[in-house]
């Protein structure tokens, strides 16, 4: 697809709320094609957010800095967003990633590529006034349950504490993955059955209560660090 953009005369761009030194990290280990802007203080945002282009959400870092030394986002992380200009600046297309519960505060559920190009293609001839916000674009993911969401980082977390899962990096953790985590969730359930099945119902429930009690903190967190933002608009930065 960037080949195809190319052709068309375009160009595209990835820009990163990370310093430029991860971001070229990023292009170089991924391939994927086309360079990575790094934006650590929202400069690039907040242009397109003055020139009435986009306007992004953005959230907190401080989960990603305890879980990733590495994690640089002085200024918090800004949610994925798809902007297409003209060089007179007229717009093509945009769409932005409205934090919920069921995209998992924004970490899923991104456009489609062709879909965007074809978006983009449609209006390249055609009117002279700018596209809308896209707000019912063809998604790679429908989203999922907020539950299920929490239950994998809390079984990537052996169940003590929620952990949100690596980037790949050589100072990361050993690689994992959400699908990976499923047989862990159904272990943990099992062992639950168990129990109940097998002790007394007082001590088992209060053994039940007592991991609650354990985890609680952690789950909290995870609530108050991933934005659930279904009305209303970013707030500045």
């Amino acid at each position: 697809m960037p080949e195809e953009i190319r052709k068309a005369g375009g160009e595209i761009f990835a820009v990163t709320s990370e310093p430029q030194s991860l971001a070229g990290e990023a292009e170089e280990s991924w391939g994927f094609g086309f360079p990575s802007i790094g934006d650590p203080h929202h400069e690039i945002l907040r242009t397109c957010r003055q020139r009435g282009w986009i306007d992004l959400f953005v959230q907190s870092a401080e989960l990603l800095k305890r879980s990733r030394s590495w994690a640089a986002h002085p200024n918090g992380y800004f949610q994925p967003g798809v902007l297409a200009l003209t060089q007179e600046g007229r717009i093509l297309y945009r769409w932005r990633s409205r934090p919920t519960r069921q995209n998992a505060g924004g970490a899923i559920s991104r456009p489609l590529p062709d879909y965007v190009w074809t978006q983009i293609k449609s209006r390249l001839n055609g009117t002279v006034h700018d596209a809308p916000m896209d707000t019912t674009p063809n998604l790679d993911t429908k989203g999922s349950p907020w539950w299920l969401f929490v239950a994998l980082l809390l079984a990537h977390g052996w169940f003590i504490r929620p952990k949100v899962f690596p980037l790949g990096r050589p100072e990361d953790p050993p690689s994992a993955n959400p699908q990976q985590m499923f047989p862990r969730l159904a272990g943990f359930i099992a062992l639950w059955v168990a129990a109940f099945a097998l002790l007394p119902t007082l001590i088992a429930s209060l053994g039940l209560v007592a991991w609650i009690a354990l985890v609680w903190p952690g789950v909290a967190e995870i609530h108050r660090e991933f934005q659930n933002e279904p009305e209303g608009e970013p707030g500045p930065t």
